[in-house]
C-alpha cells in the first residue's frame, strides 16, 4: 500500500497496527498517523520502531565541515529524521491516547567513513532528500569529510577509551506506542477534583542538609 495515500481498508479493521524501522521514508508522517487510527479498532495499538533525528551525526557534522570549507556552503547529505520530542505530539495530534515513546542509541564502529557511505548506499539508505545537491559531488569533499570523521568521532570502547582505528556511528531508535480511544481505558480525573494537597502526602526531612521527602 502507499503510506502517503488513503490506506485500502474500511474503518476499525485491526487490533494492532506495526511498523518496524520503515516509517522514516514516508513524507506525510501525520497523515500516515491519521490513517493507522482510522484502520484502528477502538482501543487498538499502534507500536512502531522508527529512526531519530541524532542518527548519523557524525557523519551530518563531517559533510558540512568539509563542504563549508571545500564549496564554500552546505547541502542536505544526511536524510531529516523526526526528532524524539515530537514523536508524542504526532501521536496525540493524530488521536491517539496514552502515547510511550522511549529511545536508544546504539553505537556502531567502521573501518572509515567510506566504508560506512557505502553500507549505507546498499543498505539502499542513502540520500534521497528532494532538496539535494543535483551537481556531482566532488572526490576531494569525499575525502576531505573522511577525514574530518577520522579525526573527530573515534570509536569509544570503553569510557573514556578509543579505538584509533575505527570511527562511530550512532544510530537512534525511537519506540512508540499510542492506542485509539476507548471508555475502557483509564483517564485523569477533572481539574479540580483533588480531595488532598500534595503537601498533606510530601514530608521534607528538615534535619539533614538539602531535606530528604518521604
Amino acid at each position: 500500500a502507499d503510506e502517503e495515500s488513503k490506506l485500502p481498508f474500511p474503518d476499525g479493521t485491526f487490533d494492532l497496527v506495526l511498523s518496524s524501522a520503515s516509517i522514516h521514508w514516508v513524507n506525510n508522517l501525520p497523515g500516515l498517523l491519521s490513517e493507522a487510527k482510522r484502520v484502528l479498532k477502538p482501543d487498538g495499538c499502534l507500536m512502531f520502531a522508527m529512526v531519530g533525528g541524532s542518527t548519523l551525526s557524525e557523519l551530518r557534522s563531517s559533510l558540512v565541515l568539509a563542504e563549508m570549507e571545500r564549496d564554500g556552503g552546505v547541502s542536505t547529505h544526511v536524510g531529516p529524521f523526526v526528532d524524539f520530542a515530537d514523536v508524542g505530539t504526532l501521536l496525540t495530534a493524530a488521536g491517539f491516547t496514552l502515547p510511550t515513546v522511549d529511545i536508544d542509541t546504539i553505537k556502531l564502529g567502521y573501518p572509515n567513513a567510506m566504508v560506512l557511505m557505502e553500507h549505507l548506499q546498499r543498505m539502499g539508505e542513502g540520500n534521497a532528500c528532494a532538496s539535494r545537491r543535483t551537481d556531482r559531488i566532488s572526490a576531494d569533499m569525499f575525502l576531505s569529510a573522511a577525514c574530518v570523521y577520522d579525526e573527530m568521532f573515534k570509536l569509544e570502547v570503553d569510557d573514556g577509551v578509543h579505538d584509533d582505528e575505527s570511527i562511530e556511528a550512532s544510530i537512534q531508535i525511537i519506540y512508540a506506542i499510542g492506542w485509539t480511544p476507548d471508555d475502557s481505558q483509564q483517564k485523569p480525573l477533572e481539574r479540580g477534583s483533588a480531595t488532598r494537597k500534595i503537601g498533606e502526602d510530601v514530608v521534607v526531612d528538615k534535619t539533614t542538609p538539602g531535606g530528604s521527602s518521604e
